[in-house]
């Protein structure tokens, strides 16, 4: 009777061992279930197998450029977690970049499926596109020159005050302005201009988050650094376009990060002392301009690859805006009065306003109004191109008006038609009279094709910002960069007069 009794306990024991082994096996199969109807929904909602980030690279520890050895590989803190979220759900990742104030328009314009730039989802950001769950709280400090006793947001009354545009710094010194009079504030594009105008005196204090505070103050042992007490809640959080499919499963994601300690583990690696403290310049600066382009030595190959980008840009924009304006200055000598005003209006719009204004049009503009995702570098071209082609009709007329007329009425006399006459007879005469003028033309687009830095192409000028804002310094790549310049329009200018040279031996 005992032997029955203990073999009916064991069997029944058993029998729960199983039933728990069952729940077990359920559970993880719902989860197994659950997680891929989450990556299945988010695949068929995008219909694309890639998700793209867009972010601005010039805000360690966040998201900054790996300049060493010349690379242009994107890391930090949120592209970590970037690659993880599209791990997690079955996605590719590519990255792609902007100006900070450039995220949230590029997002509106469904250029890209998610930003992440270290952004605070503030309402007025809420309204016009979604986030997720915060993921790394952080704080605002006062940064200023050492010894200045600005540590409380009461103690800038006065004084002048310098923020990132478009980040929630410049809304929390905002309402610090409403509170406290007399703050006068400037907004400027990236940290490292806010920071150079408190070194150049220009300003008396900038509004930082507390870990990038933490990188210039290192590398600038005459800045200090003073957290302001926060009076509400406040973090980063991933921005989304409105109604965007990604923010639940997203959040699903980020939630499991936190909770398996994988975004701990993140905040130590990227927010550690040590790894501001190699961020930052080895060689602090003492005063002064302190001018040490051995700061910059590891970095200069990274610089360098922005040349052949910025040559191909001009070379692109050059011949296209020449043909481009050939073809308006042609519109406007035909005599026939609607092309004539068509080409006239055009060369009023393009030369009555700005380039910048042009080239954001066109990039953010193009993908809404035709559904072709324009890349920054054709947008760029697209861009000065148009400009270009406006400027040179004008040039390009007055030079076909120079040519003798007895040209065209000796090629007239013989039959020649209209358009082989101005091909063969008269173009080149008049290209060979404007040939500086189309230098010069050359010459100020080279130079303004530092403006496509503003949509993220990584030439020469953003290659050293990016240097810039990696090392907490400023002028020693901005001056390099310089340099590069001056060398290239000088040896684009010996080449013209070598050309010059030779075309009048040839008369």
């Amino acid at each position: 009777m005992e032997t029955t009794i203990y073999n009916y306990q064991i069997i029944k024991l058993m029998k729960k061992k199983k039933v728990w082994l069952l729940t077990i096996l359920v559970v993880a199969v719902i989860s197994i279930i659950t997680g891929h109807s989450n990556y299945l929904k988010a695949v068929s909602s995008l219909g694309k197998d890639t998700l793209t980030m867009i972010t601005s690279p010039d805000y360690p520890p966040y998201e900054f450029y790996d300049t060493k050895g010349g690379d242009r590989q994107i890391v930090g803190f949120d592209i970590d977690i970037a690659k993880t979220l599209a791990e997690k759900l079955g996605f590719k990742l590519q990255i792609m970049e902007s100006d900070f104030n450039g995220l949230i328009p590029a997002l509106q314009a469904n250029r890209a499926d998610f930003a992440m730039a270290g952004m605070t989802p503030t309402p007025e950001r809420q309204k016009n596109i979604d986030f997720s769950i915060i993921y790394y709280e952080a704080k605002d400090t006062i940064v200023a020159p050492k010894g200045s006793n600005l540590k409380q947001p009461q103690d800038l009354s006065g004084k002048k005050v310098g923020v990132q545009l478009g980040t929630i710094q410049e809304q929390n010194a905002q309402k610090i302005a409403q509170k406290v009079a007399g703050i006068q504030l400037k907004q400027l594009n990236r940290v490292p201009e806010v920071v150079q105008e408190i070194k150049s005196g220009r300003i008396n204090a900038a509004i930082v988050e507390d870990t990038v505070a933490k990188g210039f103050a290192q590398a600038n042992p005459d800045l200090e650094f003073n957290t302001i007490p926060s009076e509400e809640a406040s973090g980063s959080a991933i921005a989304f376009p409105k109604g965007s499919s990604l923010v639940e499963p997203f959040n699903k994601v980020l939630q499991q990060m936190k909770d398996n300690g994988t975004l701990a583990k993140l905040v130590t690696k990227w927010f550690s002392e040590n790894t501001t403290a190699n961020s930052a310049s080895s060689t602090p600066a003492k005063g002064g301009l302190n001018l040490d382009f051995t700061r910059i030595l590891p970095d200069i190959p990274f610089i360098l690859r922005g040349i052949p980008l910025t040559l191909l840009f001009t070379l692109l924009s050059v011949s296209l805006g020449l043909i481009w304006g050939t073809i308006l200055s042609l519109l406007k000598i035909l005599g026939i009065k609607p092309l004539t005003w068509v080409a006239n209006a055009y060369t009023s719009v393009f030369r009555g306003t700005p380039l910048l204004l042009q080239l954001a049009l066109v990039y953010y503009a193009t993908p809404q109004l035709t559904g072709y995702d324009i890349s920054a570098l054709q947008a760029g071209v697209l861009t000065f191109t148009l400009n270009s082609g406006a400027y040179m009709s004008e040039t390009i007329r007055g030079g076909i008006q120079a040519v003798d007329k007895g040209q065209s009425e000796a090629a007239m006399s013989m039959g020649v038609p209209y358009w082989l006459m101005m091909w063969d007879v008269i173009l080149p005469q008049a290209l060979k009279n404007i040939l500086p003028a189309l230098v010069n033309e050359t010459i100020g687009l080279l130079k303004d094709s530092a403006l496509v830095s503003t949509i993220g192409v990584v030439e020469i000028l953003r290659s050293a910002q990016i240097v810039g804002a990696n090392k907490y310094i400023y002028f020693e790549p901005l001056l390099f960069a310089g340099l590069i310049y001056y060398v290239l329009v000088m040896g684009m200018t010996l080449g013209a007069s070598a050309l010059e040279r030779r075309l009048r031996e040839s008369e």
